[in-house]
């Protein structure tokens, strides 16, 4: 989601200055590394990239997988980048996608629309071909980028290559319109650009094209998601893994926003869509599409009405249905996949949008909201005497109901017809990287795992959280391999079965990696009573 990719950005902008203002290489040094980097050359099917080569692997950063989506471009499918004859530079990332300031967690506007760009990083020597994870980051389709997802841990312990996308944000990879071919979903369209970019060229990396596994976290996982559903991405991944992200995922009323129904999700309808783009243009005083084409990118990022489009839309041939609908029809392809979330997902944002702590009043307030006549049933069963404060019992209530159970459930909609492991992040002592709240521990809150695949603030995490991160990678890397993430000096985790309702907790120190009653530990059984 948006506030918990901001949050990790703003870690690793953090990182990148320090690194940015620490002392100059030595002479030899700095010769030693540019001799290094003239030798990581490889060539595209656009045109040789030089990368950096270190002692443990080769990076190339910013490589074109689509045309600049500027000008005509605006709100068109992807289209191939123009080649180039001489060897690009790519040894630095490309642009952010357009995405408005997060002043919560110090995040700048950028206001570039030429952002559509992989960063591929690979072993310094691969002897055969690889295994492929292709990373799509979360921030709400609003926030984020690829390059901020340094997959070095990834690379070194697990021998596979990694590719981290970029794709268009906001309003400029979501708006609709009823006459717009690919209205609504140019974002997803540019993922599998991106994707069919890997099948053409990873071979060259020393990544194995036909052995693809495509993950993501949060709106990435969601992506994911939309991507098992969507016709147009046959044969482009193999396996897929779904953090924080499944795609049944969904809110009680009034909690996405004022007037919301209940059972919103972050996939709208062509209705939904194309009206939210049709009060642009009317605001926009634009007839045409070609019209809004040219606003200026920082004034659609500063226009309220354009803010609303950050939802992939459904009804289109990218995404003839909702993945949730596709899901329980069985209408996906039928890969492997990984899928779970947080043990407190939603602490994050109670501690966000409530920065004083909840009171009990207000946590009485919030069932009222959310659930009408069926908040007594609530109050009831998660009684504020059963937690250390009203907002631990409010972000409980809504971590069980808008996340967990959903999850389970598409579980248990995949479990039949793929190979599905189940699991959650349960570390409670997870690094926290925003202000604490009070009466509000973070937690395990959304976005925590992210700081167990990726070296956000390795300096944060004590030497437990250390070896939980080298066990989850390594699942994460056997399962890239072959689809199976058990593995030598790995607790067993048994596969998700129809009945079985298997879940792997993942938690520091001795037998935290383990199988829970996750249906127990959310009240599943009550929340299914509600429906």
């Amino acid at each position: 989601m948006r506030k918990s990719t901001a949050r990790t950005a703003a870690v690793l902008a953090m990182t990148c200055v320090a690194a940015a203002t620490g002392a100059a290489p030595a002479p030899a040094q700095a010769q030693a590394q540019a001799s290094a980097a003239r030798g990581a050359v490889v060539r595209t099917d656009g045109g040789p990239v030089r990368g950096t080569l270190t002692a443990d692997q080769r990076s190339f950063q910013g490589i074109p997988y689509a045309a600049p989506p500027v000008g005509e471009l605006r709100w068109r499918s992807p289209q191939p980048p123009s080649p180039w004859a001489d060897v690009r530079d790519a040894t630095r990332p490309g642009n952010f996608c357009a995405q408005t300031p997060d002043p919560l967690f110090g995040q700048p506007a950028h206001h570039t629309e030429d952002c559509l760009y992989v960063n591929v990083t690979t072993p310094r020597k691969a002897t055969r071909p690889l295994p492929v994870m292709v990373w799509l980051h979360g921030g709400s389709f609003t926030h984020g980028a690829g390059h901020l997802y340094d997959p070095a841990w990834f690379v070194k312990q697990g021998d596979v290559v990694v590719v981290t996308v970029n794709y268009r944000l906001g309003a400029f990879g979501f708006f609709g319109h009823a006459d717009l071919p690919g209205s609504g979903a140019f974002g997803l369209e540019d993922q599998q650009a991106a994707l069919r970019w890997v099948q053409r060229n990873i071979r060259a990396f020393g990544g194995n094209p036909r052995n693809v596994t495509l993950f993501g976290e949060s709106a990435g996982g969601m992506s994911t998601c939309a991507h098992l559903a969507s016709p147009r991405a046959a044969g482009l991944f193999h396996k897929a893994i779904i953090q924080s992200g499944a795609c049944t995922v969904n809110w009680p009323r009034n909690l996405l926003g004022p007037g919301t129904p209940d059972g919103a999700t972050l996939y709208g309808s062509p209705e939904e869509v194309r009206t939210l783009g049709a009060a642009l243009m009317a605001g926009r005083g634009c007839a045409t599409v070609d019209c809004l084409r040219a606003v200026p990118a920082a004034d659609l990022l500063a226009d309220p009405k354009a803010a609303a489009l950050s939802r992939p839309m459904y009804g289109s041939a990218v995404l003839p249905e909702h993945p949730a609908t596709a899901l329980k029809a069985g209408r996906t392809h039928r890969v492997p996949l990984m899928m779970g979330a947080t043990r407190d997902e939603d602490r994050l944002f109670a501690a966000a949008t409530s920065p004083n702590g909840i009171t009990a009043e207000q946590y009485r307030s919030l069932l009222d909201t959310a659930f009408a006549h069926n908040a007594p049933r609530v109050a009831e069963r998660y009684p504020l005497a059963d937690y250390e404060s009203p907002g631990v019992a409010w972000a409980t209530v809504s971590t069980d109901r808008v996340w967990s159970c959903p999850t389970l459930t598409a579980n248990r909609s995949a479990a039949p017809r793929m190979p599905v492991y189940g699991f959650e992040f349960a570390d409670r002592g997870a690094p926290e990287i925003i202000p604490p709240v009070p009466g509000l521990p973070l937690g395990a809150y959304h976005g925590s795992d992210v700081l167990f695949l990726f070296p956000f603030a390795p300096e944060k995490m004590n030497e437990a959280q250390h070896a939980l991160s080298r066990q989850v990678i390594a699942y994460w890397t056997r399962f890239a391999r072959t689809g199976d993430p058990n593995g030598p000096g790995s607790p067993h985790w048994a596969r998700f079965r129809a009945g079985g309702d298997a879940v792997q907790a993942f938690e520091p120190g001795p037998g935290g990696v383990r199988r829970i009653d996750f249906d127990d530990r959310h009240q599943c059984g009550f929340w299914d009573s509600l429906r």
